[in-house]
């Protein structure tokens, strides 16, 4: 089973946290501010890591840039604070979702578990044959889940992976916002917009030379994003 870091400088929102997950069959490493959970990091086998924002020491925003700089584990973000800019400030930092105190414990298990399960999706290998979906230089392996563009490597988080799998399985194809949203998160897509842009940014980033002049991940106004076959 998973070994998932909650980082929360509030010890009873840690304990009980560690409580509902604990029933899952998680086990859970703790620390209480941004410095502990690196420290942790360092020396223990982490899948997941829930991390709060406001903290003494290192705050979370900190810390996640940090350890983003060598990990790409699936990283949920606690904060009090719930206005959009705070959450695209969240994602841009490198974290894959966001959950908002207060906060129903079984939502937040359950979007643990959504997240777990692409981090190990992203790692599984499969033997028994090459998935390869290409467009000019940009290619997926989606047995090894690598991504290469002009033979480069490039490193991408399981939400990014997704996304752009999504988008390279359906070459040509235009999908909106929600639809994204609504496959990759499978839930509602309520206010789901910049949560998707954030990450298509990410992606663009990431395989195009010019993002501002996309070679593959085109937007169509008023429409959605897709990948066009080449």
């Amino acid at each position: 089973m998973a070994n998932i870091l909650v980082c929360d400088d509030d010890r009873e929102i840690v304990d009980a946290i560690e409580i509902y997950l604990n029933q899952e069959g998680y086990h859970i490493f703790k620390a209480y501010d941004g410095e502990q959970a690196i420290e942790i990091l360092s020396k223990e086998e982490v899948h997941l890591l829930i991390m709060d924002i406001m903290m003494p020491k290192l705050d979370g925003i900190r810390a996640t840039l940090k350890i983003r700089k060598s990990s790409s584990i699936p990283i949920i973000i606690l904060s009090a604070k719930s206005e959009d800019s705070d959450k695209i400030l969240g994602l841009n930092i490198g974290a894959d979702d966001y959950v908002t105190k207060p906060f129903n414990p079984l939502e937040l298990v359950a979007r643990v578990k959504s997240n777990l399960r692409r981090y190990t999706a992203l790692g599984s290998l499969n033997q028994d044959g090459r998935v390869l979906y290409q467009t000019g230089g940009l290619v997926i392996n989606d047995d090894t889940k690598e991504v290469t563009v002009d033979g480069e490597p490039v490193k991408m988080t399981p939400i990014e992976y997704s996304i752009l799998l999504l988008l390279m399985k359906n070459q040509g194809k235009v999908f909106s916002i929600d639809e994204i949203y609504e496959s990759i998160w499978n839930e509602d897509a309520i206010g789901a917009d910049n949560t998707v842009a954030v990450h298509i940014r990410h992606i663009r980033e990431k395989i195009e030379i010019n993002p501002r002049e996309p070679r593959y991940l085109k937007v169509v106004w008023g429409v959605g994003y897709k990948i066009d076959k080449q």
